[in-house]
């Protein structure tokens, strides 16, 4: 999760995630390079004497920087292109959750488990333990398993909200009326926090979300155990 001071990304947790930094990285080389490359030309504008009358008209220097800048965009075009498609691309999915967002909390439904299905509130201050965090933490944490390719469908019960988590490089709309769904793959257990990045109303910082990615074998063991309460 983020810390005081960060100035980058929070660590990549899914492959999405990592080509975005990947993406970062390449188009805020390009992005250097260029403003390196003005920076050498106005200082050497500003302060050299020297002029040359045959560089007012030369049809080589507008061919080049004409044709450089459409090649530097193509440079980024391309990778963001590939990135755009991988984020929309839905595998065969091993589990599905529909999160319906209201103001302020989630409701998660686990679609492959019958009855299997919650709220999510925010942990209030008094309630935490040692170790939790403030406006981070859930009365009851989304479970999903490791490795393996997971469906979020998302809605709104009420107004427009936005199921995020920024390790995972996932975030999607909920909007009334309207269900759109996302993939990922977690690539290591551990607990990953989110909030709702759509400002919907007085409580729009209190609905965070909570991802506990347990090995299969344990979601196995936890779906099977909240059933039968169930």
């Amino acid at each position: 999760m983020a810390h005081h001071a960060q100035l980058g990304f929070q660590d990549a947790a899914s492959p999405v995630m990592e080509e975005l930094l990947n993406f970062h990285d390449h188009a805020l080389m390009i992005v250097f390079l260029i403003s390196t490359l003005v920076l050498y030309i106005i200082l050497v504008m500003a302060t050299t004497k020297l002029t040359n009358k045959f560089l007012l008209d030369s049809q080589e220097i507008e061919i080049v920087w004409t044709v450089l800048p459409a090649l530097i965009l193509i440079l980024i075009a391309l990778p963001s292109l590939r990135i755009l498609y991988l984020m929309d691309e839905i595998n065969d999915p091993h589990v599905t959750v529909k999160a319906v967002g209201h103001q302020w909390y989630w409701s998660y439904e686990y679609t492959d488990y019958q009855d299997l299905e919650f709220d999510a509130y925010m942990m209030p201050t008094q309630d935490l333990t040692p170790g939790e965090f403030r406006l981070l933490e859930t009365d009851n944490r989304l479970v999903v398993p490791q490795e393996c390719s997971i469906r979020i469908m998302v809605s709104s019960d009420d107004v427009l909200h936005s199921w995020a988590i920024p390790s995972l490089g996932t975030k999607m709309d909920a909007v009334p009326g309207r269900l759109n769904q996302m993939c990922f793959m977690v690539l290591r257990p551990g607990l990953y926090f989110g909030q709702c990045s759509e400002i919907c109303g007085a409580n729009h910082s209190f609905m965070p979300v909570v991802i506990e990615v347990v090995p299969a074998e344990y979601f196995e063991l936890w779906s099977s155990v909240h059933l039968d309460f169930a």
